[in-house]
Protein backbone atom coordinates (compact mmCIF):
# COMPACT_ATOMS: atom_id res chain seq x y z
CA UNK A 1 0.00 0.00 0.00
CA UNK A 2 1.53 3.37 -0.72
CA UNK A 3 2.07 5.22 1.71
CA UNK A 4 2.95 9.08 2.60
CA UNK A 5 5.03 10.14 5.30
CA UNK A 6 4.30 13.89 6.35
CA UNK A 7 7.94 16.09 7.38
CA UNK A 8 7.24 17.58 9.99
CA UNK A 9 8.26 21.17 9.90
CA UNK A 10 8.44 24.19 12.97
CA UNK A 11 7.36 27.64 12.50
CA UNK A 12 10.98 29.01 11.06
CA UNK A 13 10.67 26.47 8.10
CA UNK A 14 11.25 27.45 4.75
CA UNK A 15 9.35 25.41 2.48
CA UNK A 16 8.00 26.97 -0.13
CA UNK A 17 4.69 26.87 -0.15
CA UNK A 18 3.96 25.73 -4.28
CA UNK A 19 6.54 23.00 -3.79
CA UNK A 20 4.20 22.03 -0.72
CA UNK A 21 1.25 22.14 -3.25
CA UNK A 22 2.94 20.36 -5.65
CA UNK A 23 4.27 17.23 -3.36
CA UNK A 24 0.69 17.11 -1.86
CA UNK A 25 -0.75 17.32 -5.80
CA UNK A 26 1.55 14.27 -6.79
CA UNK A 27 0.65 12.32 -3.51
CA UNK A 28 -2.83 12.26 -4.79
CA UNK A 29 -2.05 11.67 -8.75
CA UNK A 30 -0.17 8.73 -7.58
CA UNK A 31 -3.22 7.15 -4.90
CA UNK A 32 -5.98 8.26 -7.78
CA UNK A 33 -4.05 6.19 -10.05
CA UNK A 34 -3.36 3.13 -7.40
CA UNK A 35 -7.25 3.29 -7.14
CA UNK A 36 -8.19 3.62 -10.70
CA UNK A 37 -5.34 0.61 -11.88
CA UNK A 38 -7.73 -1.66 -9.23
CA UNK A 39 -10.98 -0.26 -10.57
CA UNK A 40 -13.60 -1.92 -13.18
CA UNK A 41 -11.65 -2.04 -16.37
CA UNK A 42 -13.41 -1.41 -19.86
CA UNK A 43 -14.77 -4.36 -21.56
CA UNK A 44 -15.79 -5.80 -25.25
CA UNK A 45 -19.13 -5.83 -24.53
CA UNK A 46 -21.35 -3.05 -24.83
CA UNK A 47 -24.51 -4.16 -23.76
CA UNK A 48 -26.78 -0.83 -22.74
CA UNK A 49 -28.01 0.21 -19.21
CA UNK A 50 -31.84 -0.97 -18.27
CA UNK A 51 -34.17 0.94 -20.98
CA UNK A 52 -38.12 0.38 -21.34
CA UNK A 53 -39.59 -1.93 -23.60
CA UNK A 54 -42.67 -3.36 -25.34
CA UNK A 55 -43.43 -6.93 -23.42
CA UNK A 56 -43.86 -8.03 -27.65
CA UNK A 57 -40.81 -6.70 -28.45
CA UNK A 58 -39.46 -9.24 -26.19
CA UNK A 59 -41.29 -12.21 -25.98
CA UNK A 60 -43.53 -11.47 -23.24
CA UNK A 61 -47.35 -11.07 -23.57
CA UNK A 62 -49.04 -7.81 -22.32
CA UNK A 63 -52.05 -9.67 -21.55
CA UNK A 64 -50.47 -12.04 -19.26
CA UNK A 65 -48.54 -9.15 -17.79
CA UNK A 66 -51.71 -7.53 -17.23
CA UNK A 67 -52.74 -10.41 -14.89
CA UNK A 68 -49.94 -9.41 -12.75
CA UNK A 69 -51.00 -6.13 -12.57
CA UNK A 70 -54.49 -6.96 -11.12
CA UNK A 71 -53.44 -9.66 -8.13
CA UNK A 72 -50.68 -6.92 -7.01
CA UNK A 73 -54.35 -4.56 -7.30
CA UNK A 74 -55.99 -7.18 -5.30
CA UNK A 75 -53.27 -8.42 -2.46
CA UNK A 76 -53.55 -4.18 -2.02
CA UNK A 77 -57.44 -4.45 -1.91
CA UNK A 78 -57.53 -7.19 -0.19
CA UNK A 79 -55.01 -5.63 2.84
CA UNK A 80 -52.71 -8.66 2.24
CA UNK A 81 -49.95 -5.65 1.60
CA UNK A 82 -49.95 -1.86 2.19
CA UNK A 83 -48.11 -1.52 -0.69
CA UNK A 84 -45.38 -2.90 -3.80
CA UNK A 85 -43.21 -1.76 -6.24
CA UNK A 86 -43.12 -4.76 -9.01
CA UNK A 87 -40.67 -4.67 -11.72
CA UNK A 88 -40.05 -7.25 -14.92
CA UNK A 89 -36.97 -7.59 -17.34
CA UNK A 90 -36.42 -9.57 -20.57
CA UNK A 91 -33.63 -9.00 -22.42
CA UNK A 92 -32.33 -5.70 -21.03
CA UNK A 93 -36.06 -3.91 -21.28
CA UNK A 94 -37.82 -3.26 -18.73
CA UNK A 95 -41.52 -4.27 -20.17
CA UNK A 96 -43.34 -4.11 -16.49
CA UNK A 97 -42.30 -1.31 -13.60
CA UNK A 98 -45.67 0.04 -11.57
CA UNK A 99 -46.13 0.41 -7.90
CA UNK A 100 -49.17 -0.40 -5.26
CA UNK A 101 -50.86 1.08 -2.71
CA UNK A 102 -49.11 3.30 0.15
CA UNK A 103 -46.01 4.49 1.28
CA UNK A 104 -46.61 4.93 5.00
CA UNK A 105 -49.55 4.13 7.20
CA UNK A 106 -50.63 7.94 6.44
CA UNK A 107 -51.60 6.81 3.32
CA UNK A 108 -48.89 8.36 1.29
CA UNK A 109 -48.88 7.00 -2.42
CA UNK A 110 -46.18 4.67 -3.37
CA UNK A 111 -44.07 5.59 -6.44
CA UNK A 112 -41.96 3.62 -8.84
CA UNK A 113 -38.88 5.63 -7.74
CA UNK A 114 -39.50 4.53 -4.36
CA UNK A 115 -36.66 3.55 -1.44
CA UNK A 116 -36.79 0.44 0.53
CA UNK A 117 -34.68 -1.26 3.01
CA UNK A 118 -33.49 -4.21 0.87
CA UNK A 119 -31.69 -5.84 4.28
CA UNK A 120 -30.19 -8.91 3.06
CA UNK A 121 -30.04 -7.85 -0.89
CA UNK A 122 -27.40 -6.74 0.55
CA UNK A 123 -25.20 -9.72 1.04
CA UNK A 124 -25.24 -10.60 -3.04
CA UNK A 125 -23.68 -6.94 -3.55
CA UNK A 126 -21.36 -7.77 -0.69
CA UNK A 127 -19.90 -10.93 -2.14
CA UNK A 128 -19.39 -8.97 -5.50
CA UNK A 129 -17.52 -6.72 -3.99
CA UNK A 130 -15.54 -9.96 -2.70
CA UNK A 131 -14.99 -11.80 -5.53
CA UNK A 132 -13.91 -8.19 -7.71
CA UNK A 133 -11.12 -8.53 -4.78
CA UNK A 134 -10.71 -12.03 -5.60
CA UNK A 135 -9.99 -11.56 -9.14
CA UNK A 136 -7.45 -9.53 -8.89
CA UNK A 137 -5.76 -12.24 -6.67
CA UNK A 138 -5.43 -10.55 -3.58
CA UNK A 139 -6.99 -13.86 -1.61
CA UNK A 140 -7.76 -17.53 -2.18
CA UNK A 141 -11.12 -18.41 -1.57
CA UNK A 142 -9.72 -21.07 1.15
CA UNK A 143 -7.80 -18.57 2.72
CA UNK A 144 -8.45 -18.68 6.71
CA UNK A 145 -10.05 -15.42 7.27
CA UNK A 146 -7.61 -15.18 10.09
CA UNK A 147 -4.67 -13.99 8.24
CA UNK A 148 -6.27 -11.37 7.52
CA UNK A 149 -8.47 -10.35 10.43
CA UNK A 150 -6.35 -12.18 13.15
CA UNK A 151 -8.77 -12.16 15.87
CA UNK A 152 -10.73 -15.00 14.36
CA UNK A 153 -7.54 -17.64 14.83
CA UNK A 154 -7.96 -20.47 16.75
CA UNK A 155 -12.53 -20.54 16.84
CA UNK A 156 -14.11 -22.28 19.58
CA UNK A 157 -17.45 -24.32 19.08
CA UNK A 158 -20.44 -24.34 21.96
CA UNK A 159 -20.60 -27.20 24.24
CA UNK A 160 -22.60 -26.22 27.03
CA UNK A 161 -24.91 -23.11 27.89
CA UNK A 162 -25.76 -22.33 31.32
CA UNK A 163 -29.68 -19.99 31.15
CA UNK A 164 -29.36 -18.70 35.00
CA UNK A 165 -26.05 -16.45 33.92
CA UNK A 166 -25.38 -16.87 29.99
CA UNK A 167 -22.09 -19.17 30.88
CA UNK A 168 -21.05 -21.37 28.11
CA UNK A 169 -18.16 -23.90 27.88
CA UNK A 170 -16.30 -24.28 24.51
CA UNK A 171 -14.31 -26.81 22.51
CA UNK A 172 -11.42 -25.76 19.96
CA UNK A 173 -12.88 -25.88 16.15
CA UNK A 174 -11.77 -28.72 13.93
CA UNK A 175 -10.56 -25.90 11.45
CA UNK A 176 -10.11 -21.94 10.93
CA UNK A 177 -13.03 -20.15 9.12
CA UNK A 178 -12.49 -19.58 5.62
CA UNK A 179 -13.26 -16.71 3.33
CA UNK A 180 -15.67 -19.69 1.16
CA UNK A 181 -17.17 -20.25 4.73
CA UNK A 182 -18.02 -16.84 5.31
CA UNK A 183 -19.23 -16.50 1.89
CA UNK A 184 -21.62 -19.78 2.22
CA UNK A 185 -22.84 -19.56 5.46
CA UNK A 186 -21.37 -22.39 7.00
CA UNK A 187 -19.11 -20.66 8.94
CA UNK A 188 -20.72 -21.16 12.41
CA UNK A 189 -21.32 -17.79 13.34
CA UNK A 190 -24.38 -17.12 14.37
CA UNK A 191 -26.89 -13.48 13.69
CA UNK A 192 -27.39 -12.75 17.24
CA UNK A 193 -31.43 -11.53 17.63
CA UNK A 194 -32.71 -13.47 14.64
CA UNK A 195 -30.75 -16.31 15.48
CA UNK A 196 -32.54 -19.71 15.51
CA UNK A 197 -30.63 -21.09 18.81
CA UNK A 198 -31.71 -18.93 21.73
CA UNK A 199 -28.46 -19.85 23.40
CA UNK A 200 -26.54 -17.61 20.37
CA UNK A 201 -28.78 -14.88 21.00
CA UNK A 202 -28.45 -14.30 24.55
CA UNK A 203 -24.61 -14.72 24.01
CA UNK A 204 -24.42 -12.32 21.24
CA UNK A 205 -26.58 -9.36 23.51
CA UNK A 206 -24.47 -9.72 26.35
CA UNK A 207 -21.52 -9.71 23.86
CA UNK A 208 -23.25 -5.92 22.57
CA UNK A 209 -23.27 -7.08 18.76
CA UNK A 210 -24.97 -5.41 16.13
CA UNK A 211 -27.36 -7.50 13.65
CA UNK A 212 -28.96 -4.66 11.63
CA UNK A 213 -29.93 -0.98 11.32
CA UNK A 214 -28.67 1.19 14.11
CA UNK A 215 -28.02 4.98 14.47
CA UNK A 216 -25.48 5.31 17.16
CA UNK A 217 -22.04 5.94 16.65
CA UNK A 218 -21.20 2.03 15.05
CA UNK A 219 -18.40 0.81 12.79
CA UNK A 220 -18.60 -2.84 11.02
CA UNK A 221 -15.01 -3.61 12.26
CA UNK A 222 -16.20 -2.99 15.89
CA UNK A 223 -19.09 -5.66 15.70
CA UNK A 224 -16.98 -8.21 13.40
CA UNK A 225 -14.17 -7.98 16.45
CA UNK A 226 -16.72 -8.50 19.01
CA UNK A 227 -18.05 -11.86 16.84
CA UNK A 228 -14.61 -13.26 16.52
CA UNK A 229 -14.40 -13.37 20.30
CA UNK A 230 -17.55 -15.35 20.51
CA UNK A 231 -18.43 -19.39 20.02
CA UNK A 232 -19.64 -21.18 17.18
CA UNK A 233 -22.59 -22.71 16.49
CA UNK A 234 -20.59 -25.64 15.17
CA UNK A 235 -17.50 -26.64 13.75
CA UNK A 236 -16.30 -24.24 9.95
CA UNK A 237 -17.78 -26.32 6.99
CA UNK A 238 -20.24 -28.72 8.62
CA UNK A 239 -23.39 -26.95 8.20
CA UNK A 240 -25.32 -24.35 6.95
CA UNK A 241 -26.40 -21.45 9.60
CA UNK A 242 -27.73 -18.33 8.24
CA UNK A 243 -24.95 -15.77 9.81
CA UNK A 244 -23.17 -12.31 10.28
CA UNK A 245 -20.20 -14.00 7.57
CA UNK A 246 -20.98 -11.09 4.75
CA UNK A 247 -20.71 -8.40 7.85
CA UNK A 248 -17.53 -9.90 8.62
CA UNK A 249 -16.82 -9.84 4.81
CA UNK A 250 -17.66 -6.02 4.23
CA UNK A 251 -14.67 -5.44 6.92
CA UNK A 252 -12.67 -7.45 5.07
CA UNK A 253 -13.09 -5.42 1.97
CA UNK A 254 -12.19 -2.27 3.74
CA UNK A 255 -8.82 -4.57 4.52
CA UNK A 256 -7.66 -5.48 1.56
CA UNK A 257 -8.80 -2.13 -0.34
CA UNK A 258 -7.72 0.30 2.14
CA UNK A 259 -11.06 1.83 1.85
CA UNK A 260 -14.37 2.04 3.66
CA UNK A 261 -16.91 -0.24 2.76
CA UNK A 262 -19.11 2.30 1.96
CA UNK A 263 -16.85 4.13 -0.18
CA UNK A 264 -15.41 0.82 -2.69
CA UNK A 265 -18.99 0.28 -2.68
CA UNK A 266 -19.71 3.66 -4.54
CA UNK A 267 -16.56 3.67 -6.22
CA UNK A 268 -16.62 0.28 -7.80
CA UNK A 269 -20.49 -0.26 -8.29
CA UNK A 270 -22.60 2.07 -7.68
CA UNK A 271 -21.39 4.76 -9.76
CA UNK A 272 -20.44 2.84 -12.64
CA UNK A 273 -23.33 1.02 -12.90
CA UNK A 274 -25.46 4.28 -12.18
CA UNK A 275 -27.32 2.93 -9.71
CA UNK A 276 -27.94 6.33 -7.99
CA UNK A 277 -30.57 5.15 -5.03
CA UNK A 278 -28.46 2.68 -3.78
CA UNK A 279 -26.13 2.98 -0.53
CA UNK A 280 -25.77 2.76 3.08
CA UNK A 281 -27.49 6.08 4.25
CA UNK A 282 -29.81 8.60 2.42
CA UNK A 283 -29.50 11.99 1.47
CA UNK A 284 -32.35 14.62 2.77
CA UNK A 285 -33.03 15.30 -0.61
CA UNK A 286 -33.99 11.53 -0.82
CA UNK A 287 -36.09 11.37 2.57
CA UNK A 288 -39.64 11.19 1.24
CA UNK A 289 -39.08 8.63 -1.37
CA UNK A 290 -38.18 6.30 1.46
CA UNK A 291 -41.27 3.51 2.02
CA UNK A 292 -42.38 2.85 5.79
CA UNK A 293 -42.06 -0.38 7.65
CA UNK A 294 -45.74 -1.01 8.34
CA UNK A 295 -47.19 -3.91 10.41
CA UNK A 296 -50.84 -5.49 11.03
CA UNK A 297 -53.28 -3.86 14.10
CA UNK A 298 -56.17 -4.84 14.61
CA UNK A 299 -56.43 -5.43 10.86
CA UNK A 300 -55.01 -1.89 10.06
CA UNK A 301 -51.59 -1.11 8.44
CA UNK A 302 -49.76 0.57 11.29
CA UNK A 303 -45.90 2.72 10.86
CA UNK A 304 -43.50 0.10 12.59
CA UNK A 305 -41.95 1.36 15.88
CA UNK A 306 -38.07 0.85 16.85
CA UNK A 307 -37.20 -2.66 17.96
CA UNK A 308 -33.77 -4.07 17.78
CA UNK A 309 -33.04 -1.89 15.06
CA UNK A 310 -33.90 1.81 14.14
CA UNK A 311 -36.58 2.50 11.57
CA UNK A 312 -35.49 5.55 10.52
CA UNK A 313 -31.38 3.87 10.45
CA UNK A 314 -30.83 5.50 6.87
CA UNK A 315 -31.72 8.55 7.60
CA UNK A 316 -30.33 9.56 10.72
CA UNK A 317 -27.97 9.41 13.61
CA UNK A 318 -24.21 8.64 13.19
CA UNK A 319 -24.08 7.03 9.64
CA UNK A 320 -21.14 4.88 10.61
CA UNK A 321 -22.34 1.33 10.58
CA UNK A 322 -21.57 -0.07 6.84
CA UNK A 323 -23.03 -3.80 7.54
CA UNK A 324 -22.41 -6.06 4.53
CA UNK A 325 -25.26 -8.48 5.16
CA UNK A 326 -27.87 -6.05 5.52
CA UNK A 327 -27.15 -2.10 5.53
CA UNK A 328 -28.38 -1.17 1.92
CA UNK A 329 -31.44 0.40 0.57
CA UNK A 330 -32.15 0.45 -2.81
CA UNK A 331 -34.92 0.83 -5.32
CA UNK A 332 -36.45 -1.87 -7.83
CA UNK A 333 -34.69 -0.58 -11.06
CA UNK A 334 -30.98 0.11 -9.62
CA UNK A 335 -31.44 -3.54 -8.27
CA UNK A 336 -32.72 -4.98 -11.40
CA UNK A 337 -29.52 -3.08 -13.09
CA UNK A 338 -27.36 -4.81 -10.69
CA UNK A 339 -28.75 -8.21 -11.46
CA UNK A 340 -28.43 -7.34 -15.04
CA UNK A 341 -24.81 -6.62 -14.70
CA UNK A 342 -24.47 -10.93 -13.52
CA UNK A 343 -27.12 -12.21 -17.10
CA UNK A 344 -24.72 -9.87 -18.94
CA UNK A 345 -21.62 -12.24 -17.56
CA UNK A 346 -20.45 -9.66 -15.48
CA UNK A 347 -20.53 -6.86 -17.91
CA UNK A 348 -22.68 -3.72 -18.21
CA UNK A 349 -22.32 -0.44 -20.27
CA UNK A 350 -18.84 -1.32 -21.48
CA UNK A 351 -17.19 -1.95 -17.64
CA UNK A 352 -16.35 -5.23 -16.74
CA UNK A 353 -17.43 -5.92 -12.97
CA UNK A 354 -16.72 -9.49 -12.73
CA UNK A 355 -15.57 -12.27 -15.47
CA UNK A 356 -17.73 -14.73 -16.89
CA UNK A 357 -15.82 -17.98 -15.30
CA UNK A 358 -15.76 -15.98 -12.44
CA UNK A 359 -20.00 -15.92 -12.54
CA UNK A 360 -19.93 -19.74 -13.36
CA UNK A 361 -17.84 -19.98 -9.68
CA UNK A 362 -20.25 -17.95 -7.87
CA UNK A 363 -23.06 -19.70 -9.10
CA UNK A 364 -21.85 -23.20 -9.05
CA UNK A 365 -22.92 -25.74 -5.84
CA UNK A 366 -20.43 -24.44 -2.86
CA UNK A 367 -22.87 -26.32 0.08
CA UNK A 368 -23.85 -29.23 -1.43
CA UNK A 369 -26.19 -30.81 1.23
CA UNK A 370 -26.14 -28.90 3.52
CA UNK A 371 -28.22 -26.41 1.98
CA UNK A 372 -32.00 -26.26 0.40
CA UNK A 373 -32.04 -30.28 -0.25
CA UNK A 374 -32.57 -31.02 -4.08
CA UNK A 375 -34.20 -28.06 -5.58
CA UNK A 376 -31.66 -25.04 -4.77
CA UNK A 377 -28.05 -25.15 -4.17
CA UNK A 378 -26.07 -22.25 -3.11
CA UNK A 379 -23.36 -20.74 -4.43
CA UNK A 380 -21.35 -17.62 -3.18
CA UNK A 381 -24.17 -15.10 -3.59
CA UNK A 382 -27.39 -16.81 -4.52
CA UNK A 383 -29.51 -19.77 -3.91
CA UNK A 384 -29.60 -21.23 -7.59
CA UNK A 385 -32.25 -23.30 -9.17
CA UNK A 386 -31.40 -26.92 -9.96
CA UNK A 387 -32.65 -29.09 -12.51
CA UNK A 388 -35.20 -30.64 -9.80
CA UNK A 389 -36.52 -27.16 -8.43
CA UNK A 390 -37.68 -26.32 -12.20
CA UNK A 391 -39.80 -29.55 -12.52
CA UNK A 392 -41.83 -27.89 -9.39
CA UNK A 393 -43.02 -25.34 -11.72
CA UNK A 394 -42.95 -21.82 -10.85
CA UNK A 395 -39.91 -21.24 -9.85
CA UNK A 396 -37.74 -20.36 -13.17
CA UNK A 397 -35.16 -22.07 -15.30
CA UNK A 398 -32.24 -23.75 -13.55
CA UNK A 399 -29.57 -21.47 -12.79
CA UNK A 400 -32.36 -19.23 -12.08
CA UNK A 401 -30.55 -17.69 -8.78
CA UNK A 402 -32.71 -15.89 -6.06
CA UNK A 403 -33.03 -14.20 -2.71
CA UNK A 404 -34.85 -11.74 -0.80
CA UNK A 405 -34.73 -9.38 2.80
CA UNK A 406 -35.84 -9.21 6.21
CA UNK A 407 -38.60 -6.54 5.13
CA UNK A 408 -40.49 -8.49 3.01
CA UNK A 409 -38.68 -8.04 -0.51
CA UNK A 410 -37.51 -10.98 -3.42
CA UNK A 411 -35.76 -11.08 -6.59
CA UNK A 412 -34.90 -13.90 -9.11
CA UNK A 413 -33.13 -14.01 -12.34
CA UNK A 414 -33.40 -16.17 -14.41
CA UNK A 415 -30.04 -16.87 -17.30
CA UNK A 416 -32.08 -18.95 -19.72
CA UNK A 417 -35.18 -17.15 -20.27
CA UNK A 418 -33.12 -13.31 -19.63
CA UNK A 419 -35.61 -12.21 -17.03
CA UNK A 420 -35.45 -10.39 -14.02
CA UNK A 421 -38.54 -10.36 -11.34
CA UNK A 422 -38.29 -7.61 -8.62
CA UNK A 423 -41.11 -6.92 -5.81
CA UNK A 424 -40.62 -4.94 -3.46
CA UNK A 425 -42.50 -4.74 -0.27
CA UNK A 426 -41.49 -3.07 3.50
CA UNK A 427 -43.65 -5.04 5.91
CA UNK A 428 -43.02 -7.13 9.41
CA UNK A 429 -45.20 -9.62 10.74
CA UNK A 430 -47.77 -12.41 9.52
CA UNK A 431 -49.86 -10.26 6.88
CA UNK A 432 -51.19 -13.51 4.52
CA UNK A 433 -49.14 -12.07 1.46
CA UNK A 434 -48.61 -14.54 -1.19
CA UNK A 435 -47.52 -11.99 -3.77
CA UNK A 436 -43.74 -13.56 -3.66
CA UNK A 437 -45.00 -16.90 -5.21
CA UNK A 438 -47.64 -15.46 -7.60
CA UNK A 439 -45.49 -13.01 -8.81
CA UNK A 440 -42.58 -15.55 -10.13
CA UNK A 441 -44.79 -18.14 -11.04
CA UNK A 442 -46.87 -15.08 -13.44
CA UNK A 443 -43.97 -13.89 -14.51
CA UNK A 444 -42.73 -17.31 -16.17
CA UNK A 445 -46.36 -17.69 -17.44
CA UNK A 446 -46.27 -14.27 -19.37
CA UNK A 447 -43.52 -15.47 -22.05
CA UNK A 448 -44.57 -16.03 -25.13
CA UNK A 449 -41.95 -16.55 -27.52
Amino acid sequence: MFTFKAQKFNTHSTLDPMAFRKTFLLFWLISFAIIQSNAQTNSQQKSPFLTTGNPESVGMSSERLDRVDAMLQEAVADNTIPGAVALIVRNGKIVFHQAYGQANAEGKELRKDAIFRIASQSKAITSTAVMMLWEEGKFQLDDPISKYIPEFKNPEVLVNFRYADTTYTTRPAEREITIRHLLTHTSGLGYGVIDGDERMKMIYHKAGTTDLFTAEDVKIKDVVLKLARLPLHHDPGEKYTYSLGLDVLGYFVEIMSGMTFEAFLQQRLFEPLDMQDTGFYLPGSKADRLVSIQHKVDGQWKNYPNTFYDVDYPLKGAKTFFSGGAGLSSTAEDYATFLQMYLNGGELNGKRFLSRTTIATLMADQTGDLYGGADQHYGLAFGVLTQRGQAKGGLGSPGTFVWGGYFNTQYFADPQEQIIGIIMKQTQGGTGDQTAWKFKQMVGAAVDD
